[in-house]
């Protein structure tokens, strides 16, 4: 299939090029988007040196598949317009997900809401991460109300918040000055900062809004209530994630690893015994979401449950997620 990737040179689209290959995903052509400035360059590929060009809509509206990882002002200027020509889009952006005539995806939780659309919404890759561990528990027990605190590494924030966090953290050992920020709102090396996105009237940023409205989006509840805390932390990848959940019907921290454990997309990491849990560092560069540190919760009784996760928020939570999509789209060359 001709396969184009929108944001090439970004850090979600050049995990989207690794997770092609490794997926061993049908590519016949690949072709690479990105801004004017890196166009012209060329980039090594599993499918082989490409030359990197400028987005034109000829070029695009060629392509059996687009993924796009670019800006929600693109998405909202080209997405709808690609998939009526017949090109099946998969897109990163929040611009769309919120759309009626849009599914967002999760493929191990809703699949079944791909069916024929051509124009595929992404989610934010908090939500991404938590759904897969939240969707069998409320197969199994039912979920009342969710409760989460998020801690998301800087590449949330692009390959600039990366480096940003490396450059200011290399300043503070080596040069014993302050730390700047500008991608962040703060210094980040040493620092946890209460504040992604912009903040919304009713206090909670809108990030923190994403993971309520998406994640009733995806699992078909509309009326679920979700409470979220995003906090931005000095990592490079993945996001953890601190879950408390109330149930409808009585859960065990027991009942509950046996459900995880059989989850698609979540690997049980779990043994406190010998000091095994979720952590950013056994978690990056992995396909699946590691839960742990299952437990009762106190304040909610034989109803109530506590667990840890943590997600490369580059691959389940953006990559590894819109390729997933993409198998789903039943794709033919054209």
């Amino acid at each position: 299939m001709r396969v184009g990737v929108i944001g090439a040179t970004g850090a979600v689209g050049k995990e989207l090029v690794e997770v092609l290959g490794k997926r061993r995903f049908p590519v016949t052509e690949l072709k690479l988007f990105a801004s004017a400035r890196s166009a012209g360059t060329r980039q090594n590929t599993p499918f082989g040196e490409v030359t990197i060009e400028e987005y034109n809509d000829a070029a695009a509206g060629r392509l059996d598949l687009a993924l796009l990882a670019v800006s929600g002002d693109f998405a909202k200027a080209h997405a709808r317009a690609l998939a009526a020509k017949g090109v099946a889009v998969v897109d990163n952006s929040s611009a769309l997900r919120l759309e009626d005539d849009v599914p967002l995806v999760v493929p191990e939780v809703n699949a079944g809401a791909i069916g024929r659309h051509r124009l595929v919404a992404n989610p934010n890759c908090t939500t991404a991460i938590l759904v897969v561990a939240l969707a069998p528990l409320h197969a199994a027990f039912g979920l009342k109300r969710v409760i989460v605190s998020t801690y998301q590494a800087a590449s949330g924030a692009g390959a600039e918040g990366m480096a940003e966090l490396e450059a200011e953290t290399r300043r503070v050992l080596l040069e014993g000055g302050p730390a700047r920020h500008a991608v962040f709102a703060h210094p980040l090396p040493f620092n946890v900062i209460p504040h992604i996105d912009t903040f919304q009237p009713n206090g909670y940023t809108r990030e923190e809004m994403k993971v309520v409205w998406e994640t009733r989006k995806i699992m078909g509840l509309p009326g679920l209530p979700v409470s979220c805390t995003a906090v931005r932390i000095p990592t490079f990848r993945v996001h953890a994630e601190a879950v408390t959940i109330e149930t409808e019907r009585p859960v065990t921290a027991e009942a509950a690893r046996a459900v995880l454990a059989q989850a698609a997309g979540v690997k049980l990491v779990d043994d406190t015994a010998t000091l095994l849990y979720p952590m950013p560092l056994t978690a990056t560069g992995q396909d699946d979401v590691e839960a742990g540190r299952i437990r009762a919760n106190d304040v909610f009784g034989e109803f109530g449950l506590d667990l840890f996760l943590c997600g490369d928020q580059l691959l389940k939570g953006a990559a590894l997620n819109a390729v997933q999509i993409a198998e789903r789209m039943g794709l033919s060359s054209r």
